[in-house]
C-alpha cells in the first residue's frame, strides 16, 4: 500500500470539528470556551460541522448527519484538520457509508482517540492515509496538566521531524471536565519493560476493544511488520482485557507483528502494572515480542499524539527504553 501523509499544520489553518461518535451537545459551554481559546493561541481557526449539536437517545446523531459532516470536512479545501469532538461507542456504524475515494483524494489530518480508533485504522486500511490518535476537541478543555498533551500534539502535527517520546512528569485520571479545580496529579514512573528487543515498523492500534470491532472486515489494517499501540479504558477489567488481547493474538498474521506498546490504564479498570505483566506473560505468543507498558496514551490525562500508519522505532536494551516516532 502506498502511504499518504497529510500536510502538516501551520498558523492560520482551519480545523473542522465533527462528531462521528458522541455529540458536541454533551460538552459544556464552559469547556468549549477553554478548548476554543487553546486553538486560538495556536493560531488555528475553528469551525464546526453542521450536525455536531444534534443529540439522540444514544448521545449521538443519525448516520446520515455524521456522514454528511465527515464528507463535508474532507471536501472543503479550506479545512486542514478534521478533529473529533470526543469518543463514544458507535463510529463503526459509519464505515460502509464513507466515500473512501473522497478521503483518499483530499488527504488531510484526521485526529481523535478511543472509539475513533475504528475510523482511524479503517481510513488507513482503505486509503493509505496516515492519521492520528491524539486528543479530541473535548480534551483541549483541560485547564491543569495539559502541557505535555499539547507538546506532543504540536510535535506530531506541526512538524515532519522525527521525535522521541519522553515520559510525562505527571498524569491524572479524574473527571476534569466536571471539576477543573479538585484534581489529583500523580508522579509518572514512566514506561516499564516486559520484553527487550530492537524493532521498527508501521504504527497501528489505539483502543483495543474498538480495534477488535474491525477484525474479519475490509476495514482491518494489515498488521504485518507493525508496532502495535494498545490501550483500554475503565470499562475493561483484567478479564475482559485478557480476552480482547487474546482475540488479537488469534489473527493469522499476528506472528508478523514486531512489538507492542501498552498505554496507561485507568485506575477503575484495576489493571495495574503487575497485573498487566501477568496477563502478558500468560501469552506464549508474546514471548519473542519487544514489549513495554505504561506509556503516555489511553484514557488518562497526559497523552501523546501518534500516527496510525506512520513508522515507529522501539529500542529496549540493557534496561533502557527509547521509543521514537520516525515518520508521521
Amino acid at each position: 500500500m502506498n502511504k499518504i501523509f497529510p500536510k502538516k499544520l501551520k498558523k492560520g489553518d482551519t480545523v473542522q470539528v465533527i462528531a462521528p461518535a458522541s455529540s458536541l451537545g454533551i460538552i459544556s459551554q464552559e469547556n468549549r470556551e477553554i478548548s476554543n481559546q487553546r486553538f486560538q493561541k495556536m493560531g488555528l481557526k475553528l469551525i464546526f460541522g453542521k450536525h455536531v449539536e444534534e443529540i439522540d437517545d444514544f448521545n449521538s446523531s443519525s448516520i446520515e448527519s455524521r456522514i454528511e459532516d465527515l464528507h463535508e470536512a474532507f471536501r472543503n479545501p479550506k479545512v486542514k484538520v478534521v478533529l473529533c469532538v470526543i469518543g463514544g461507542f458507535n463510529s463503526n456504524q459509519l464505515l460502509k457509508y464513507i466515500d473512501w475515494n473522497l478521503i483518499k483524494n483530499n488527504p488531510k489530518i484526521f485526529c481523535g482517540f478511543s472509539d475513533i480508533t475504528a475510523l482511524g485504522n479503517a481510513i488507513f486500511a482503505k486509503t493509505g492515509l496516515v492519521n492520528y490518535s491524539g486528543p479530541a476537541y473535548a480534551n483541549f478543555s483541560e485547564k491543569k496538566g495539559f502541557d505535555y498533551t499539547l507538546e506532543y500534539f504540536e510535535k506530531c502535527l506541526f512538524s515532519k521531524k522525527p521525535f522521541e517520546i519522553k515520559p510525562s512528569q505527571k498524569w491524572s485520571d479524574d473527571k476534569y471536565y466536571l471539576d477543573q479545580k479538585n484534581r489529583t496529579l500523580f508522579k509518572n514512573k514512566g514506561p516499564l519493560i516486559v520484553n527487550e528487543g530492537e524493532v521498527e515498523g508501521t504504527l497501528l492500534g489505539g483502543n483495543l476493544c474498538t480495534l477488535n470491532l474491525l477484525q474479519g472486515t475490509q476495514y482491518f489494517p494489515d498488521i504485518s511488520n507493525s508496532i502495535l499501540f494498545i490501550e483500554n479504558d475503565y470499562e475493561s477489567n483484567a478479564v475482559t482485557f485478557d480476552r480482547n488481547l487474546q482475540s488479537l493474538l488469534h489473527l493469522p498474521n499476528f506472528d508478523k507483528v514486531r512489538g507492542i506498546v501498552f498505554g496507561r490504564f485507568q485506575r477503575a479498570s484495576e489493571i495495574n502494572n503487575d497485573k498487566l505483566i501477568k496477563i502478558i506473560k500468560t501469552k506464549k505468543e508474546l514471548d519473542s515480542f519487544s514489549i513495554i507498558i505504561n506509556a503516555d496514551f489511553g484514557h488518562t490525562q497526559s497523552m501523546i499524539t501518534f500516527p496510525i500508519g506512520g513508522r515507529a522505532k522501539l529500542s529496549v536494551k540493557d534496561g533502557k527504553i527509547k521509543l521514537e516516532i520516525i515518520e508521521h
